[in-house]
């Protein structure tokens, strides 16, 4: 579902609203079991981390801490995308749901790059792992990692925010099947080597699946065009609407990580707006293009635009 916005001009435009709406899913409901899942993990392995003398399991322990808090964002940013526009803040606070994705790609990022600078410091300086109690607490961490993820699979495609959770379950999972791979592995031969070659070879999958969310959320964050959408067929689409001459001063961005906007200047060969145009156009931009606020400029061709040429803003 979508909603359309259209804004007034002089008299050469025309202000209409259709009867779509757009809202991102609710996933309030994963986000509260993921939360509590992985918070009551990190408690589970500080006190084994404890007990059994295992340094390596309070580190993760404060890894998944920090999971904890991305999950929390994400989160709280799911909520303020639904907030009412204000007097000030006439999008509501939409846009909190790419810093979401974009601060989880960070958060990521630096969680990766430590485990990957300690992996390293490991080569030079061999750490003995806590045998059986490390690789049951990770297998642990493996079930509630991929059972949290998979709540959040179905939301990946359609929010960037939600893939932003997705991921961070993902790479949890990953590193936590690591730990019991290279566990089982060290047991059996004796080599602590394993250990940091498996968190080296996890790590660099994780970068690598990190990257898409880093660069579409960067993507979202400086208003290029969302990924998906061809700004040269937005533009043939609206240059071939009967009796539009010429089109300008279009632009599409991200309001959020689920909203997309346009705007444009189409000039016409008649002195006069076409409501049923108008409404045709964003009917047919929401469901062509899945551009859900739609702002159109129509303008006379003795009009002289000061944003006409191309590459003005």
């Amino acid at each position: 579902m979508s909603e359309h916005k259209h804004g007034e001009h002089e008299e050469h435009s025309h202000s209409q609203s259709s009867g779509h709406s757009h809202a991102p899913r609710n996933f309030g409901a994963a986000f509260a079991i993921g939360t509590a899942l992985n918070f009551g993990f990190v408690i589970l392995e500080v006190i084994f981390g404890i007990f059994a003398h295992s340094l390596a399991l309070v580190a993760d322990a404060g890894h998944n801490m920090g999971d904890v808090l991305g999950l929390v964002l994400a989160w709280v940013a799911s909520i303020l995308a639904r907030s009412a526009p204000t007097a000030r803040r006439t999008y509501g606070l939409r846009s909190s749901s790419m810093l979401a994705a974009l601060l989880n790609a960070i958060l990521l990022l630096v969680s990766v790059g430590a485990i990957a600078w300690e992996a390293i410091r490991r080569f030079g300086e061999p750490t003995n792992v806590a045998g059986r109690t490390v690789i049951w607490v990770s297998a642990i961490g493996i079930v509630i990692n991929t059972a949290t993820a998979l709540m959040f699979m179905s939301g990946r495609k359609g929010d960037l925010n939600i893939r932003g959770a997705f991921v961070h379950m993902v790479a949890d999972a990953a590193i936590s099947a690591g730990v019991v791979v290279a566990g089982f592995a060290i047991l059996v031969t004796g080599y602590h080597w394993i250990d940091p070659v498996v968190s080296l070879g996890i790590s660099a999958v994780i970068i690598w699946g990190t990257w898409d969310l880093l660069r579409d959320s960067v993507t979202l964050v400086l208003h290029a065009v969302p990924e998906g959408i061809d700004i040269a067929q937005v533009k043939a689409y609206l240059a071939n609407l009967p009796h539009v001459t010429a089109v300008h001063d279009l632009h599409i961005w991200a309001m959020s990580t689920t909203e997309t906007a346009l705007t444009a200047h189409l000039v016409g060969d008649v002195d006069r707006c076409d409501s049923a145009l108008l409404e045709k156009a964003c009917d047919e931009l929401h469901d062509k293009f899945e551009i859900q606020h739609t702002t159109i400029q129509f303008e006379t061709q003795d009009h002289e635009c000061d944003l006409a040429p191309e590459g003005k803003v």
